[in-house]
């Protein structure tokens, strides 16, 4: 749990630097839901770089994770990394919290407490043998989502590169328990490789174009719910005999702080400045 959360921290303030670098270089008449052009120009710039680090960091830290804990306990962790980048954005950022987004944060810090108390080890159900080519279909069409959502308007396309990205990231989230070594005939490795990459393109595109806190609260809720019902359906995963309420509870929780804190997924940048928020150094 506590790699988990470390994790999160990671992805939190990943997404501060990465959420500026990337509104820095999109053009106004920049509307692709899959903007590769964008990632080459964002990669540029070094807070991009700084962000890529710590998630380079964060996903070595969500692998040993998932390697202990059930996979519900590790989304949870990983949706708080709004929290982190909520408490972040009022460092760097100038950004001023309100107080139902102080008790927002709150809530996710109670529902990981619940799920470190209630969280078991990870689970020891032998999975379908088909899961890891359904892993890497999804994986694909991740990418014909991204493709796909460059034609719709402002607030839909957001939604859809939301839902999408938090689709791509829950695949290595599965795909990590089924690879216990670095076989290149599992196409679970393949489905942690496009999965990530799909998602983080998207991702990185709804950063730029339009308003990202519905893409936040998409990701969010795609992330966290898909893979925590695949590693409780099909891969055992469970909580400790008798807290099987409290683990609900605090997923619930956590994930009901994360989405109240989802406008962190859109930060003020040197595009998009605001009345009193000055641009970053």
């Amino acid at each position: 749990m506590l790699c988990a959360i470390a994790s999160a921290v990671c992805y939190g303030l990943a997404t501060v630097f990465q959420a500026i670098a990337a509104r820095s270089v999109a053009g106004p008449d920049a509307t692709s839901g899959l903007d590769t052009a964008l990632l080459l120009r964002a990669v540029r710039q070094w807070r991009y770089i700084a962000g890529l680090a710590l998630d380079g960091a964060g996903f070595g830290l969500q692998i040993v994770a998932l390697r202990l804990i059930p996979i519900y306990a590790v989304s949870a962790a990983l949706a708080a990394s709004l929290a982190v980048t909520a408490v972040a954005a009022t460092r760097l950022l100038s950004v001023r919290l309100t107080r139902v987004e102080w008790g927002a944060v709150g809530m996710v810090c109670a529902g990981l407490a619940m799920l470190g108390i209630a969280s078991g080890p990870e689970g020891s159900a032998t999975p379908p043998p088909a899961l890891k080519w359904v892993l890497l279909g999804t994986a694909v069409v991740v990418l014909l989502i991204g493709a796909a959502a460059g034609r719709l308007p402002g607030r839909a396309r957001a939604l859809v590169l939301g839902l999408g990205a938090g689709i791509g990231f829950g695949v290595p989230e599965v795909a990590v328990r089924l690879l216990d070594s670095l076989d290149f005939g599992n196409p679970a490795l393949y489905a942690i490789v496009l999965g990530g990459a799909c998602a983080f393109l998207l991702l990185t595109s709804a950063f730029a174009h339009g308003s990202v806190t519905t893409a936040t609260a998409g990701l969010v809720l795609t992330e966290t719910l898909l893979p925590s019902a695949v590693g409780v359906v099909w891969l055992g995963d469970s909580p400790r005999e008798g807290l099987t309420w409290l683990a609900v509870t605090g997923f619930a929780i956590a994930v009901a702080g994360a989405l109240a804190l989802a406008r962190f997924g859109e930060l003020p940048g040197p595009a998009r400045e605001g009345p009193g928020v000055p641009a970053p150094p």
